[in-house]
């Protein structure tokens, strides 16, 4: 079912308009082109679809008659949704905070900046989660073009591909997870939730634990030679791949098998 207007801008019902306006300068900011332009095309057009909605119901609701013909339209049944004709049309550029006015509320305390920009980054951090998920099932799917998924917990997407009739050897299990930042507590933790996988002993295990912050590369590397010096009770070697969904740059193990670098070189391309 479709939200209201009122759930799209987080706020209630008999909310004024300056608490509208807020609400709206605050959800439409983690759908700024600045924020999804790393993301790829399909996500940039999922953003813009939903800052269009946005400002839809922002303009509706600040409007008198608009929200009085709105709220007569959704009332009666206890479950809202948006008029069947939805006016006016959604600007070009619906992203563009609404202009300065005499009726602009004053501004938020410092708590209450904190509170949005705390919402902003929630806001920014799922809608990158959502678009590095997408991206790594399509290198995936451009790589093994069928495999199995597994339920793994702590993982966004799981992989084991179906063997080749060509090759005696089996491609390895991939395992994908994002984080905020990728530094060496997220990778122990990381490994630690791999390390629980049903063990397979003809297979390698390689895990992409990806984010848009990376720590130092000498960071990472202490933390996967201490993870190492474990014993594997997932069956053949783990191998870790950290990876930054800003530019895709990964630090690929030595040992790491073509595979790997393959589906770098597809999150790269995508």
């Amino acid at each position: 079912m479709d939200k209201t207007y009122y759930e799209l801008l987080e706020v209630p019902a008999a909310a004024s308009t300056d608490e509208i306006k807020r609400a709206f300068r605050r959800e439409i900011a983690k759908y700024h082109p600045d924020k999804v332009q790393h993301l790829g095309k399909e996500f940039q057009a999922i953003a813009a679809v939903k800052a269009a909605e946005l400002t839809q119901a922002y303009k509706t609701l600040t409007d008198p008659a608009l929200r009085a013909e709105y709220d007569a339209q959704t009332a009666g049944a206890g479950v809202a949704a948006p008029p069947a004709k939805a006016r006016p049309a959604a600007p070009s550029q619906p992203s563009t905070p609404p202009p300065e006015g005499r009726n602009e509320p004053p501004p938020p305390s410092s708590s209450g900046t904190s509170s949005i920009f705390s919402q902003e980054r929630a806001g920014a951090s799922e809608l990158v989660r959502r678009a590095t998920v997408i991206r790594f099932r399509q290198a995936l799917e451009g790589e093994f073009r069928v495999y199995e998924e597994v339920a793994v917990s702590g993982f966004d997407v799981t992989c084991v591909p179906k063997p080749s009739f060509f090759t005696l050897k089996l491609p390895p299990r991939v395992l994908g997870r994002f984080v905020d930042h990728v530094d060496g507590a997220t990778l122990t933790e990381t490994w630690g939730l791999a390390s629980r996988m049903k063990k397979d002993a003809q297979r390698d295990l390689v895990v992409f634990l990806m984010g848009p912050a990376v720590a130092p590369a000498s960071e990472l590397a202490a933390a996967i030679a201490e993870q190492r010096r474990k014993p594997m009770p997932a069956g053949g070697k783990l191998i870790m791949v950290p990876v930054n969904t800003r530019n895709w740059h990964a630090h690929v193990p030595a040992d790491a098998p073509p595979v790997v670098k393959s589906l770098v070189t597809r999150l790269k391309s995508a």
